[in-house]
């Protein structure tokens, strides 16, 4: 992997009903290797959240709201990666994923409500982690990981107020260099 960016663009989101779900499209694309998040401009609620949570636990890693994630799509200059359970197996399309990356900037975009066609018509891959219904952050996770072919997991933090530290019992964590 290169120092292309990696984006993942949350659709739309409803407030009320899509809070907790947007807030992880954007930990997960985090936590698992994304560069930053575009997430729908009334999700300052999840925004604020997934910025406080890079603050504590290290980045680098941006949030961006927008009111113009469809544009974001349409115009974007590089891969668009779609993900939706009606796309090719992402077994199947995980090679050409990493090349493209290694070469350009990927956008995955993530739906919420109904997927208007543009979305499914400009994506240079649709893809399907399993052709059947489940949460987008499952989606989203196994997808970053296809990716990245299990480098994210170990992935430096920087800037990070609190570091867990891996026990198999228990939690423990710390301030940086304890």
């Amino acid at each position: 992997m290169n120092d292309s960016d990696v984006v993942v663009c949350r659709l739309s989101h409803r407030p009320g009903r899509d809070d907790r779900m947007t807030t992880h499209v954007g930990l997960t694309a985090r936590a698992l290797g994304a560069d930053r998040v575009v997430l729908p401009d009334n999700a300052t609620g999840s925004a604020e959240t997934v910025r406080d949570i890079t603050d504590r636990f290290g980045g680098p890693f941006e949030v961006e709201l927008s009111g113009e994630t469809k544009a974001l799509v349409r115009g974007w200059d590089g891969t668009v990666a779609h993900l939706t359970m009606y796309g090719l197996p992402v077994q199947d399309v995980e090679t050409e994923l990493r090349e493209a990356v290694a070469s350009e900037p990927l956008l995955v975009v993530v739906g919420g409500e109904k997927v208007p066609f543009e979305v499914y018509d400009r994506a240079d891959y649709n893809v399907a982690v399993t052709n059947q219904p489940h949460s987008e952050i499952a989606g989203l996770a196994v997808f970053l990981d296809r990716v990245f072919d299990g480098a994210e997991l170990e992935q430096p933090w920087a800037n990070a107020d609190r570091v867990v530290v891996p026990k198999e019992t228990g939690k423990k964590v710390v301030e940086p260099d304890e």
